[in-house]
């Protein structure tokens, strides 16, 4: 039998990507959908600017939008995907938990917080089992997962795959599509014939949700690794697909060849919404590029190539579809993950 399922902040655009990811997975039945009180009341069709690049789902058209409270959402709802803006689910998501209700979160409130575990399941499925702590501290019977970043994401598995050379010093610049900033987060005015130099917030992210990805966990609390990581975040006038460049030195020797070789091998996960290879080495030096190369594995894989060295250690690029497998793709993945270890 399915596990039933609510989205909380389904009229936006990661709430739409979910909806899309939701409806014809075999082992998630969509029963609520939450949104602003101006929402509440509707039916999900009348409520929401349908703009994801599939017809909104027949059966999920009519359902009526609740608001965002857990007195609002059905006591036999097992699990909550929230795409809620951090400023809200600061507060909404804690008292989900304290409801009952187990959240897998692509917001980024909370994703540095001692006892909440930050997951890439591919990465460190282990941090998973921070949940028994969490539920011991703060005494819920519910619990809360969060997804990295999406550009966190894009860039963390390709250094998970490095790792055992021992990581010392990362810098990322990323080139970020539009749509990370939600439909009407930058203008057209501002990113046509343009480049945006800053992201607010967005480099503090990737470099202390990457130390904390890569740490380690002794079943009672979480160290973050010492990788020193640098970031530069840039916005570019590509839909989807977060590009980056990375720059990683390593403590043992690390040639080009090594690294490819490295990365193509490192291995997912058996859950459904995993792609079967991982991360894609691509030997052509103008590979990966989004348009061409973000819907490999359905979205959810991660693309690499250009690897070379440098006097200081290695060069690559990477690549990820930001709003699949960078936000509303991870939190279902999350959610199979807790499905998997028995948290539902």
């Amino acid at each position: 039998m399915a596990v039933r399922v609510g989205v909380l902040g389904a009229t936006g655009a990661v709430g739409q990507r979910l909806i899309q990811l939701l409806d014809p997975h075999p082992e998630f039945e969509i029963a609520a959908l939450t949104a602003s009180e101006d929402s509440a009341g509707k039916t999900y069709r009348q409520a929401a600017k349908w703009r994801v690049d599939s017809p909104i789902p027949d059966d999920v058209a009519d359902i009526t939008v609740s608001a965002t409270d857990p007195a609002a959402v059905p006591d036999d709802v097992d699990l909550l995907f929230s795409s809620l803006p951090s400023s809200v689910g600061a507060d909404v998501e804690p008292a989900f938990c304290e409801a009952g209700y187990v959240v897998s979160s692509n917001s980024s409130n909370a994703r540095m917080a001692d006892d909440v575990p930050l997951v890439i399941p591919e990465v460190n499925a282990e941090h998973l089992d921070l949940l028994e702590v969490q539920r011991d501290e703060r005494g819920w019977d519910g619990a809360l997962v969060k997804n990295p970043n999406c550009s966190t994401i894009t860039f963390v598995p390709t250094l998970a795959a490095l790792a055992e050379y021992g990581l010392e010093t990362v810098h990322v610049a990323t080139l970020q599509a539009v749509s990370g900033a939600g439909y009407d987060g930058v203008s057209s005015m501002e990113i046509i014939d343009n480049a945006i130099p800053h992201i607010g917030g967005e480099e503090d992210k990737l470099e202390t949700e990457s130390r904390k990805l890569l740490g380690e966990f002794d079943g009672a609390e979480l160290s973050h690794d010492e990788v020193t990581v640098s970031a530069s975040c840039n916005r570019i006038p590509t839909i989807d697909g977060h590009l980056e460049n990375v720059w990683v030195e390593t403590e043992e020797e690390l040639s080009a060849a090594k690294a490819a070789e490295e990365m193509a091998a490192y291995p997912s996960i058996d859950l459904r919404s995993s792609p079967d290879q991982l991360i894609h080495v691509f030997d052509a030096p103008d590979r990966p590029q989004p348009r061409l190369d973000r819907t490999l594995g359905d979205g959810m894989a991660v693309a690499a190539g250009g690897l070379q060295e440098t006097p200081d250690g290695l060069q690559y690029n990477c690549l990820a579809h930001n709003t699949i497998r960078g936000a509303a793709g991870a939190s279902v993945l999350n959610g199979e993950l807790l499905l998997e270890n028995g948290y539902l």
